[in-house]
C-alpha cells in the first residue's frame, strides 16, 4: 500500500514541478516537504529466505521512514554454503550489486580480512551506539582486528538444557548463575544420570564436523585453557554416564537422547525448546519439566549479522538500513513478527518481545544471552575449523598426545 501511496505523491510532486517551472524534477533526488521524495536511492539487501513475515516487514518499516532509501530484498539460498560461495563470487570480483549483507556468524572474518567490508567504529561512534548495546558474541564474531564491521541481524547461541524434575533446587540455582565449572557439570552429570528414567549424564556436539568447533571453543573458554578443555571433554567421553558412541553426537542426536527423556543434561541450541514444546511423536518429557542455564564460560554464538560491501554505490544509505534492523525498531520487528533472539539487548525484558518467546522470560536463558561467546575470527575460517576439528577428535578418540594436540589449536587460533 505504501508503495502506491509513494508513488501518487511522486507523480503529484512531478506536475507540481512543471507548473512552477522547475522542468528537472522527475530526476531531483530532493525531499519535499511533504517527507516523500520524487525519487529514492534503491538500496539492494542480499538476505537468505525468510519463513516468517519478519525480513519483509523489516524493510518495510525502514522504507517508509526513510526519506531517501528505499530497501530491495535480494532472497538469496537457504543453504548457507551456496549463499557464502555466492556473495564470495560477488565480492571478489568487486562488484556493488549488493549494498548490505547478511552474513553466517563465521564469514565476518574471512570477508573483513579479504576487504569486502566497511569498518563502522566510527559510524557507531557518530550515532551514539556502543557494543555492548549488542550481544556480545555476536560483536565479537564481527569484529576483526580491532575493527568492527557488523552488527546482529539475529543472533543464536548454545545453551545448557536440564531435567528440572531431577535437579534439585540447589543445583539448578547454582546452574542458572553461570557460577559453575565443567567439573562442577560432569559432578552433577555423574549425581543424576539414572534418576527419572534417564541413562545419560551430559551429552553435546562432539562429532568430527563444525559443532565439534563450537563445543571445542566453549569447553577451553574460548581458547583460553586449551589443554585443560580438552581434557575436560576426553574425561566426559569415557565418564560412565556418557553414550558409548558420544564421538558421533550431532544436533540431532543431541536433542533426541534429551526430548526422549534419556539425558539429564544437553547442550544445545534454543530450537530444542521449541522441541519439546511441539511435543508430538518421541518426545517423552515435558516443557514444565526442562530448565535453562548459560554454560560454564559461556555459550558460542552462531546467527547471523549484518555488514555492507565496500564496494557499495550507497555506503551512507546502507548503513542507515543496517543501523535501523540493528537497532531497538528494527530488532524488535524480526523478535515480534518471526520470533528471532534479538540482538538488541535492551528488548531481552521487553514484555512484547518476550510475549512471543517464553525462553526470554527465564533468568537462566538471559544470563546465557548476555555471556556469549565467538568462535575464532579468522580470514581463514573454514581451515581454522577444519584444524579444530580434526586435532580434537583425533585426541577424544584416542586420549592420546593431548599436548600436540593442543599445540596444533593453538597454532590454528592464533593466526589470522
Amino acid at each position: 500500500m505504501w508503495k502506491k501511496t509513494v508513488s501518487i505523491l511522486a507523480a503529484l510532486t512531478l506536475i507540481a514541478g512543471v507548473l512552477a517551472g522547475c522542468g528537472s524534477s522527475s530526476t531531483s533526488k530532493s525531499n519535499n516537504n511533504s517527507g516523500s521524495s520524487s525519487k529514492k536511492i534503491v538500496l539492494k539487501f542480499a538476505a537468505q529466505n525468510d519463513n516468517t513475515p519478519a525480513t519483509k516487514d523489516v524493510i518495510a518499516a525502514f522504507n517508509k521512514q526513510s526519506k531517501k532509501y528505499k530497501v530491495e530484498w535480494v532472497q538469496m539460498t537457504n543453504d548457507s554454503a551456496q549463499m557464502h560461495d555466492q556473495l564470495l563470487t560477488s565480492l571478489s570480483s568487486g562488484s556493488s550489486e549488493y549494498d548490505i549483507l547478511s552474513m553466517d556468524v563465521v564469514w565476518a572474518g574471512e570477508f573483513a580480512g579479504a576487504g569486502y567490508l566497511v569498518p563502522i567504529d566510527q559510524k557507531m561512534m557518530d550515532a551514539n551506539m556502543t557494543k555492548d548495546q549488542f550481544n556480545a558474541g555476536s560483536m565479537a564474531s564481527g569484529n576483526y582486528e580491532g575493527k568492527q564491521y557488523t552488527l546482529p541481524f539475529f543472533p543464536d547461541l548454545g545453551i545448557l538444557y536440564y531435567r528440572s524434575d531431577i535437579v534439585s533446587k540447589d543445583d539448578a540455582a547454582k546452574l542458572e548463575s553461570g557460577n559453575y565449572t565443567y567439573k562442577n557439570l560432569g559432578e552433577m552429570a555423574a549425581k543424576y544420570a539414572g534418576k527419572g528414567g534417564t541413562t545419560n549424564g551430559f551429552v553435546y556436539q562432539s562429532k568430527q564436523y563444525e559443532g565439534l568447533t563450537v563445543n571445542v571453543t566453549e569447553f577451553t573458554d574460548h581458547y583460553k585453557d586449551i589443554k585443560g578443555g580438552l581434557q575436560t571433554m576426553y574425561n566426559f567421553t569415557k565418564a560412565a554416564w556418557a553414550p558409548k558412541d558420544l564421538l558421533n553426537y550431532m544436533e540431532s542426536e543431541t536433542v533426541n537422547s534429551f526430548v526422549q527423556g534419556k539425558s539429564v543434561f544437553a547442550r544445545n541450541w534454543p530450537y530444542q525448546y521449541g522441541t519439546v514444546k511441539a511435543g508430538g511423536e518421541g518426545v517423552k518429557i515435558k516443557i514444565q519439566d526442562v530448565g535453562i542455564a548459560p554454560l560454564p564460560n559461556g555459550g558460542a554464538v552462531g546467527g547471523w549479522l549484518l555488514g555492507i560491501n565496500k564496494n557499495s554505490k550507497h555506503i551512507e544509505g546502507a548503513w542507515e538500513f543496517m543501523k535501523f534492523v540493528a537497532g531497538k525498531e528494527g530488532q524488535k520487528i524480526m523478535s515480534t513478527k518471526g520470533g528471532y533472539l534479538p540482538g538488541y539487548n535492551a528488548l531481552l525484558n521487553d514484555p512484547a518481545v518476550q510475549k512471543e518467546n517464553k525462553m526470554l522470560t527465564m533468568p537462566g536463558f538471559q544470563k546465557a544471552l548476555k555471556t556469549t561467546i565467538a568462535r575464532p575470527v579468522s580470514a581463514k575460517y573454514n581451515k581454522v575449523s577444519d584444524t579444530i576439528q580434526i586435532a580434537a577428535h583425533k585426541y577424544l578418540s584416542t586420549g592420546k598426545n593431548l599436548d600436540d594436540a593442543a599445540k596444533t589449536i593453538q597454532d590454528a587460533v592464533g593466526k589470522k
